[in-house]
């Protein structure tokens, strides 16, 4: 059974690392709202706190101060579920099991029924029909991101957290894999938090743009991006994705020069 995608709020969240002099800020206290059923990217310099942000929403990483609700619940207990699905950069596959091995896994550590009819179903849509059967080191980078989609998918979870899902394969890939999968959760209407380094990426998949300062992290720019869906590869070189390419990327050279100032000047 598919969970209604839930409204994410974080209040004062907060993560520093260590004490005293040596304390490493790593995210600001930050209060913000993920609507219901919405993409939201998360872009920023390298090391700002993008990855430690989204660990935090998932239950990974305890905060150091504030909170996360995901639909009034805490994380754990909606990941227990299945409520919610993580994926990283790297696949993450067991490499003992076969593709349907590692999608199916899903269900069983949510602690739902199996159901070979969804993971074959998910297995095709993402397009590794006829690949039930091989292990990940018999497939290539794009089609490992591809069963790793398919098994974040298989719990059918009301929130996706995504981190830089698509940084370890090659531009075509890339461009592919952003065009197919996010058909995936956006019909089925999941909240979808997503980390990226790419500015064109963050335009191409998302309905909202969240612009971080380098570390620790602070919104310094909360861009909507009003573009119509489907999202196609000519997309990217109308007028309107150009300028909300430039306008991200205002906010992060904003968001750079206001951290190379002394706090009192800011």
């Amino acid at each position: 059974m598919a969970e209604a995608p839930p409204e994410v709020t974080c209040q004062g969240l907060a993560r520093t690392y260590g004490a005293g002099p040596d304390a490493v800020e790593a995210v600001r206290p930050l209060t913000l709202t993920f609507a219901a059923g919405q993409t939201t990217a998360l872009v920023g310099p390298s090391g700002c706190g993008k990855s430690t942000l989204l660990r935090m929403i998932a239950g990974l990483e305890e905060p150091s101060a504030g909170s996360v609700g995901i639909g009034g619940q805490p994380p754990l207990a909606v990941r227990r579920r299945g409520g919610l699905s993580v994926a990283f950069q790297e696949a993450a596959l067991l490499p003992w099991r076969t593709v349907e091995g590692n999608v199916a896994l899903a269900l069983r550590l949510a602690r739902r029924p199996a159901d070979p009819a969804a993971v074959a179903g998910l297995i095709r849509l993402v397009g590794l029909e006829g690949f039930e059967r091989r292990r990940p080191a018999e497939l290539s980078g794009g089609m490992r991101q591809r069963a790793a989609i398919a098994r974040c998918l298989v719990t059918a979870p009301g929130l996706l957290l995504l981190d830089e899902p698509f940084g370890s394969v090659d531009e075509l890939t890339r461009l592919r894999l952003n065009l197919d999968l996010p058909r995936l959760w956006q019909e089925r209407g999941t909240t979808t938090i997503l980390v990226t380094h790419s500015v064109s990426e963050a335009v191409l998949l998302s309905d909202r743009v969240l612009v971080l300062s380098p570390r620790p992290a602070a919104v310094v720019a909360d861009i909507p991006v009003r573009l119509p869906r489907p999202r196609r590869a000519a997309m990217v070189r109308e007028t309107r994705f150009l300028d909300l390419v430039d306008e991200i990327a205002a906010g992060l050279s904003e968001g750079g020069a206001a951290a190379d100032r002394p706090l009192a000047a800011q």
